[in-house]
């Protein structure tokens, strides 16, 4: 992961005001499965795809998958501001409860990726691969027939709308967060798109066969993320003169990006086809999608995911106010916003059989 991105969500997370918490929930567990023979949806196949995951609580407990976001990991979804509020003790997913599974995606953490040392020649994998690799892996690697429930933030909410769609029958619950269920386009694909034609054409890059990460790297990171996340209102309080504005980007720019090159484009340009939209109608579970009034990358005012909504059965949106308080895209990373909702869908949603 890239460690300045981290550093700038904590920086979010810390002035949201949060408290800080020891992680009051059973000490997380390592695994990994390797998936034979898996075929990509370009047709490629790799003999042994390596899927390293996380689990918390026993797995006698309800299983329930947990998705990451783009460029994170598993680890990155144990953080005080989310875990700590969700898997300990009476909190919506309490893992005396719950076996919470967290599986590191394709590209990810410690699962396969293009720097393990392919290079360029990785498959050019896509979110349905992502997903279709996290099926075989709660299936086959962990011999689970259902889900209670399938819950994901920014690019694990893409990730849980095609849950929905591609494996309709496998879970009671869906929760969607910082995502829609259409096209991936507009600001968000031209943001991305630019960052990674950034990068690309940095002369370091040198066609993917670099003997240090590009220089630009951290400058297009630095420049999406500050367009992309972090709220309007957040900034403004955070940043109201030139003199603290330029502090943020120095500092975030000050810190080294850890992350390799062939990764992140990859990691991004993963998203270039995301569209479950044709699907919707397959879905079975009662869906809640939760975003915040002022993400930027998924702007309700555009009416898509309310439209999208209608055509589920049993589907209906969250949509968190915004405030000094919020954060934009990264508002859903803080689950104070949504536990008490999250509890009571749970405690209410029936359970449904395969």
């Amino acid at each position: 992961m890239i460690r300045w991105c981290a550093a700038f969500v904590a920086a979010v997370v810390v002035s949201m005001s949060v408290p800080a918490m020891a992680a009051d929930y059973p000490t997380p567990q390592d695994g990994e499965w390797i998936a034979k023979d898996f075929k990509f949806h370009s047709g490629e196949v790799m003999p042994e795809l390596r899927l390293h995951y996380t689990t918390v609580g026993a797995p006698t407990g309800q299983p329930v998958l947990v998705l990451h976001g783009s460029g994170g990991s598993a680890a990155s979804m144990l953080t005080p501001s989310f875990a700590g509020q969700l898997f300990g003790p009476g909190q919506p997913l309490d893992a005396a409860k719950y076996y919470i599974i967290i599986p590191d995606g394709i590209g990810h953490g410690k699962s396969s990726k293009p720097s393990d040392a392919m290079r360029t020649s990785f498959p050019k994998y896509d979110y349905n691969d992502m997903v279709d690799a996290q099926y075989r892996l709660v299936t086959e690697g962990l011999g689970i027939r259902h889900l209670r429930l399938v819950i994901g933030n920014s690019m694990g909410g893409m990730h849980t709308w095609i849950w929905g769609v591609r494996y309709p029958r496998m879970m009671d619950v869906l929760v969607p967060m910082a995502s829609q269920p259409t096209a991936m386009a507009a600001r968000n694909w031209m943001l991305r798109r630019t960052m990674l034609e950034t990068i690309r054409n940095d002369p370091d890059y040198n066609g993917g066969n670099y003997t240090s990460q590009p220089r630009m790297m951290k400058y297009a990171i630095a420049a999406y993320r500050f367009a992309s996340a972090g709220g309007t209102l957040a900034y403004q309080m955070l940043a109201p003169t030139a003199t603290q504005a330029d502090k943020l980007v120095d500092d975030q720019l000050a810190l080294p990006v850890t992350s390799d090159a062939n990764d992140y484009i990859y990691q991004w340009e993963a998203s270039h086809d995301y569209d479950p939209s044709a699907g919707l109608e397959k879905i079975e579970a009662t869906l809640l999608a939760i975003n915040a009034a002022d993400d930027e990358r998924n702007p309700p005012e555009t009416g898509v995911t309310e439209a999208a909504v209608k055509r589920i059965k049993n589907g209906r949106i969250d949509l968190i106010p915004a405030s000094s308080e919020t954060r934009g895209h990264l508002t859903t990373g803080d689950a104070r916003f949504y536990a008490r909702q999250l509890q009571e869908l749970l405690q209410t949603a029936p359970q449904r059989t395969m």
